[in-house]
């Protein structure tokens, strides 16, 4: 099979459940406050990004159940379709009188989408050799990107135009689409054991293996000098006088696609140069975004300034996460694809949560001026781990 199909095949996976999870989690919550609904209401409504957190409990489940091709399918075809419908069907509820019944059916849609991504991401471990998961991973950052801008910026924008029904009905659609160049894949799977059983010890067993910490280490800092400024990046254009709608277009659309543009770079970065360089270069530059921003925060700029700065830090954003997700699949079990690489975004989702909410009682007490600051010291942070721990004899970099 050539790489290029395999590549669509994983772009059409990951932009299947991108999609419809932006929608949810960006372009739902500007809706009902256009809408008059309470912050309550809205903030209740992110609990269903909840299976997202908590999807490494089920990892097991698809790794046991799942050694040849038709069994990975069957996986993603079944929670896709169960995605669709549920999609589909809440399309015919209405948000001010059916509130609580729609947020039950996006958990069981976002749910589905989880799993899929569970099945998804272990497929793409043991499809794609040692030298193609550096592209592979860019294809994976792309496909999500290029869902938030759709999802979360055009959706966002023409919803005025489609409605509740026909942007579900939409969505419903093109999560069935995505899934027809599945049904064409065919390719050898690289062997893999399988043992008897589901137990606590599968997930357990990740944090057990030789070396494990330092990559451990690296999975919660990682993003820790990026997320602080993602969380308060919409109230700090706010602030400086920007209505939703061109943050919508700054952040969801400019932004994204810029991020997904440097993960296709980041992906011929890692081609050429070799996954270690790569990763260091990468969080070099991690370190322009704060300093760009505590610049921005100091006083007016121009409107170019600023958009280059969202562009700027949604790209970093990109190219940081295709290398991340490359050390990460170097460092799965061999059988627990599924469980090591869910254990592994979920620990970089849980940090970068705990960052936003820090973020912000720094941006409360010390403004913004000082939220950035702090972010300046946390990048260099990151950066002198990334250069020290990962040396030569790292199991990341091993095969690669």
């Amino acid at each position: 099979m050539s790489k290029m199909k395999k590549y669509f095949t994983l772009f059409g996976l990951y932009i299947a459940q991108s999609i419809p999870m932006s929608f949810f989690s960006t372009a739902v919550p500007v809706i009902m406050r256009e809408e008059n609904y309470s912050l309550e209401s809205i903030g209740l409504f992110q609990l269903v990004k909840l299976p997202w957190i908590l999807k490494f409990l089920w990892a097991p489940l698809v790794d046991h159940t799942t050694r040849n091709l038709g069994q990975y399918k069957r996986w993603i075809v079944g929670a896709e379709l169960f995605y669709a419908a549920t999609i589909l069907s809440v399309g015919f509820f209405n948000l001010q009188t059916n509130f609580t019944l729609i947020i039950i059916l996006m958990l069981l849609a976002i749910t589905a989408s989880a799993t899929q991504d569970i099945a998804t991401d272990a497929l793409a471990i043991r499809v794609l050799s040692h030298k193609e998961r550096g592209t592979g991973n860019s294809v994976q950052s792309m496909g999500g990107f290029m869902g938030t801008v759709i999802g979360g910026g055009v959706l966002l924008l023409t919803y005025n135009y489609l409605g509740w029904h026909a942007s579900l009905v939409g969505l419903s659609l093109f999560v069935l689409i995505a899934l027809l160049p599945l049904w064409r894949f065919n390719h050898q799977l690289s062997p893999a054991t399988k043992t008897s059983g589901i137990s606590w010890t599968d997930i357990v067993g990740f944090f057990t293996q030789k070396g494990i910490r330092k990559q451990v280490v690296f999975l919660l800092i990682c993003y820790s000098g990026l997320f602080g400024i993602q969380a308060m990046l919409k109230p700090f254009l706010v602030d400086l006088g920007y209505d939703m709608r061109q943050i919508g277009f700054m952040s969801n659309i400019s932004g994204a696609a810029v991020a997904a543009l440097c993960s296709f770079l980041a992906g011929i970065f890692i081609k050429r140069l070799g996954l270690r360089t790569a990763m260091k270069l990468s969080f070099v530059c991690l370190i322009i975004v704060p300093i760009y921003f505590y610049w921005l925060s100091l006083g007016h700029c121009p409107d170019v300034a600023v958009y280059a700065g969202v562009c700027l830090s949604w790209g970093i954003y990109g190219m940081i996460m295709v290398t991340v997700y490359t050390v990460s699949m170097n460092c799965v079990r061999n059988g627990y694809e599924g469980t090591d690489f869910t254990i592994q975004t979920v620990l970089t989702q849980v940090s970068g949560l705990f960052v936003a909410v820090i973020s912000g009682a720094i941006a409360g007490r010390f403004g913004y001026s000082g939220l950035f600051l702090a972010e300046i010291g946390l990048a260099t942070i990151t950066i002198s781990y990334v250069m020290l721990a990962y040396g030569k004899n790292n199991r990341a970099f091993a095969l690669t």
